[in-house]
């Protein structure tokens, strides 16, 4: 390349990165975010490791078509990049190439394709991703081959097990499949590893005369467990190992590797569950957009719409401010159905004056999802039964969220809300002793919202930057063991709690969570009542 076109091209670089991309948000974490994370990593790495990171697979729906992409939550959070057939490695300390070059992370992305773009969108390609994310050492994806990383010069290789249900491109040589096949054959991956085997096999190793049988009687527990452990003839010999010495013997001629699949989870982790500031403003905007969702659902609600067209206002709400995507499939649930957890058919055709409807439903922005449930009546009035129950839900999240203060436990505000919720139904003679709640309370009280709507981090104390739901519930499915007047009843309350040194913010706030803010709003006219459209007939 001349320097007088050298020249040129970098002056029109960071215009042709614009260009593809001037119709695209302008509001996703920045690359400076990104730049900081994964120096964050960096530091939490042990000495002389490398951590891999892959895209997630495109993924089959039907035929031809395809699901919409979604990046790997992870890969995300530390490049920024929204591409499929990626892969990065980030090293502890800076890896020579065999230029001379020394980089703190390679970048194997996508090239520019013409061809390709002009049938499904433009891509960074490895120009674009330098400069747009500010990823110092990126190359084309069909470079990993002839890279040829020496994977043996590292103590540690950190990585999730790579995605298994990878559809294989025999058009190009370069797809994801490809990639992890490179990775595995440079790496000297071995054949049976998986997280649950490199537990096992980490406890194997300590095995002696002495404890031989303990160690051989937990992993068959956890053989019961795994069903992908029965598939590893090394752990089934050592189970089935007719003598003490034979069982030792085993242990001492597992295979050796400097791969882990579980560290890497749990560095992640530490970062994924403290969120950054440009974080906290997406999942308030996240959670802002959730909650009017909510609001306008409660205004239009009345007996006779189907559970579909209660999603359809959720989601439209979503596109009208901007949300890419539901962050979850969109559970509505009405009467029984929603003393099901995690239904997500929302098929009924017409919710019944009388019923309670749950609407559990986040909204996904730019990479963040909320978390909020709502459980409200059909015709705008709870009856008696039905505020009987909810006020106990209401009364366990309100104490809960007040006791998610930082340094307080996950398991004591559990505990907690177990507590209230065991007493009063006890109280209502539905259960005989409190012990017994979780016949009607089966779910667990909080989780991490983030990038995932399960987000990655631990589950010990509450730190500050923290996001957490609260999401108490009760629910009496028909035919249960107790008066048939509570039968059908499905209530979840859940709302998004930012924890600070002052205290916990309630993020979702915005959505009314009492019977009496939820029945004074569903008096107020919709807009969408004035909504008309043509007849199907």
């Amino acid at each position: 390349m001349n320097r007088f076109f050298y020249i040129t091209f970098l002056f029109f670089l960071p215009i042709i990165t614009e260009a593809q991309y001037k119709y695209a948000p302008k509001d996703y974490t920045s690359s400076d975010f990104h730049v900081e994370r994964r120096e964050s990593l960096r530091q939490k790495m042990p000495p002389k490791s490398v951590a891999v990171f892959f895209a997630n697979p495109i993924r089959n729906r039907a035929n031809d078509v395809n699901y919409v992409y979604h990046q790997d939550p992870n890969l995300f959070y530390l490049t920024g990049y929204r591409e499929p057939n990626a892969v990065l490695f980030i090293f502890s300390e800076p890896y020579t190439l065999s230029d001379g070059t020394k980089c703190n992370e390679l970048f194997f992305v996508q090239p520019k394709d013409k061809y390709d773009e002009k049938w499904n969108g433009t891509r960074l390609g490895v120009e674009g991703v330098h400069q747009a994310l500010d990823v110092s050492c990126v190359f084309s994806n069909h470079q990993l081959k002839r890279m040829e990383i020496d994977f043996s010069t590292f103590e540690k290789v950190l990585t999730f097990d790579p995605p298994r249900d990878v559809k294989n491109n025999i058009y190009d040589p370069y797809d994801l499949f490809d990639l992890i096949s490179t990775f595995k054959k440079q790496a000297n991956y071995p054949a049976f590893l998986h997280p649950a085997s490199e537990h096992i096999y980490n406890m194997m190793r300590g095995t002696t005369l002495q404890n031989q049988a303990n160690v051989a009687q937990f992993v068959g527990m956890e053989l019961r467990d795994a069903m992908i452990l029965r598939l590893d003839p090394t752990i089934i010999d050592f189970v089935s190992a007719q003598s003490p010495e034979e069982r030792v013997k085993i242990a001492e001629l597992l295979p050796t590797t400097n791969i882990s699949l579980m560290l890497l989870d749990s560095l992640m982790a530490d970062l994924r569950e403290i969120k950054k500031e440009e974080e906290i403003q997406l999942l308030e905007k996240a959670i802002d957009i959730s909650c009017i969702a909510q609001i306008e659902v409660m205004k239009a609600m009345k007996p006779g719409m189907s559970e579909t067209e209660i999603q359809g206002i959720h989601e439209f709400i979503y596109k009208k401010y901007g949300a890419e995507y539901e962050g979850y499939p969109s559970i509505v649930g009405a009467g029984e159905n929603g003393c099901m957890l995690h239904y997500i058919a929302n098929n009924k055709q017409h919710v019944e004056d009388g019923e309670l409807i749950l609407m559990d439903c986040g909204a996904e922005y730019r990479g963040y999802t909320a978390d909020v449930t709502r459980t409200i009546p059909v015709n705008g009035t709870f009856s008696k039964e039905q505020k009987i129950l909810y006020d106990i839900v209401l009364k366990a999240q309100n104490e809960c969220i007040q006791a998610c203060k930082e340094g307080a436990s996950f398991n004591e505000i559990y505990e907690l809300s177990s507590k209230i919720i065991g007493k009063a139904l006890t109280k209502l003679k539905i259960i005989e002793y409190p012990e017994a709640y979780n016949e009607y309370f089966p779910h667990g009280l909080m989780h991490h919202i983030g990038l995932d709507v399960h987000d990655k981090g631990h589950y010990t104390t509450l730190k500050e930057g923290m996001v957490v739901t609260v999401e108490p519930g009760i629910y009496i499915p028909i035919n249960s063991e107790c008066d048939p007047k509570w039968w059908g009843i499905g209530i979840r309350i859940e709302d998004d709690i930012l924890i600070t040194k002052e205290g916990p913010v309630n993020l979702s706030a915005r959505a009314p969570r009492t019977t009496d803010e939820i029945e004074q709003l569903m008096k107020e006219e919709s807009a969408f009542n004035k909504l008309q459209l043509p007849s199907l007939d």
